[in-house]
């Protein structure tokens, strides 16, 4: 797995811990492949679209009629304040022409302009039904992200020790069907995970090392970081037991140690914190969730 692939599957487990505020609906009725096969990304990082690509997209024939849908996308984004300038950028293209080339004209497009135009395309067509829900839901995610950013570790913390234990019950599962259905198995089997991404220290280590007492558990002592590190292990090992169908006790103990292992090179080749050198927080989950339901009061 290159660094690419990781920060992948880190946006995405960041999407899973902030689409709660998504409806079921939003989460499973599109399809983004189409639109996903045409997103570009920018010097800055940021994802756009070009206008001519997008019209092929939404089965737009001819240029000049879907020049129409991007003018009142235009006159949306005036309509709610915003700037046009920032998210519909004129450039030129040249393509080739026979045996020669031309330049024409053509429209990075944000994923809000996008979803203006879809917006404001032709219901009638199937595509832009689709889009509108993609962009839509992208949208969102997006704006979500962005507010994630900006919590803070605390409520960081809680989001994403909230979707652990949602995956450490998929995980029980996957691993329920690999054969291993004792408690003691289990154990050993999540014991295996954290050897893996631990560099060889079981819960009983990082139990020591943070220096809790016997009832505390490790997960509602760690930071945000070491949490996204441990829901990236549980959710890539519940994946790959279920996609490679992997049955018995030492097959699915060593799949979850090897991407334990993995994910700890990974942190590695990025320069990284390794796990058990990320500081212990002071406060438990269960003490920043009691501070959380005062604030309600």
């Amino acid at each position: 797995m290159n660094e690419k692939e990781f920060e992948e599957q880190l946006q995405a487990i960041s999407d899973r811990v902030l689409s709660k505020a998504l409806s079921q609906n939003e989460e499973t009725n599109y399809t983004e492949s189409l639109f996903e096969s045409i997103r570009h990304i920018n010097e800055y990082g940021q994802d756009f679209w070009y206008a001519r690509e997008l019209q092929v997209a939404l089965e737009y024939t001819e240029w000049r009629n879907f020049c129409k849908v991007i003018d009142k996308a235009k006159e949306a984004c005036k309509g709610s304040d915003i700037a046009v300038s920032d998210h519909f950028v004129e450039v030129n293209k040249i393509v080739s022409a026979g045996a020669t080339t031309k330049d024409i004209g053509d429209i990075e497009l944000s994923r809000y302009a996008c979803y203006l135009i879809v917006q404001n395309g032709d219901p009638r067509k199937k595509v832009i039904a689709l889009g509108q829900t993609y962009f839509a839901v992208k949208t969102r995610q997006q704006e979500l992200v962005d507010t994630f950013e900006d919590l803070s570790e605390d409520t960081k913390r809680l989001a994403t020790r909230n979707e652990m234990k949602r995956h450490n019950k998929s995980l029980a599962e996957a691993a329920n069907m690999a054969g291993i259905t004792d408690p003691r198995d289990y154990a050993i089997f999540q014991n295996k995970g954290y050897q893996g991404l631990y560099g060889g220290l079981g819960r009983k280590e990082i139990h020591e090392r943070k220096g809790l007492k016997k009832s505390q558990d490790i997960l509602d002592f760690m930071g945000s970081t070491e949490l996204a590190a441990n829901l990236f292990r549980a959710t890539q090992t519940d994946e790959k037991l279920r996609r490679e169908k992997i049955v018995g006790k030492a097959a699915a103990n060593n799949t979850h140690y090897e991407v334990g292992k993995k994910v700890r090179q990974t942190i590695k080749e990025l320069g990284g914190t390794m796990p058990e050198d990320l500081p212990t927080p002071e406060k438990s989950i269960q003490q920043i969730e009691r501070e959380e339901k005062k604030k309600l009061k």
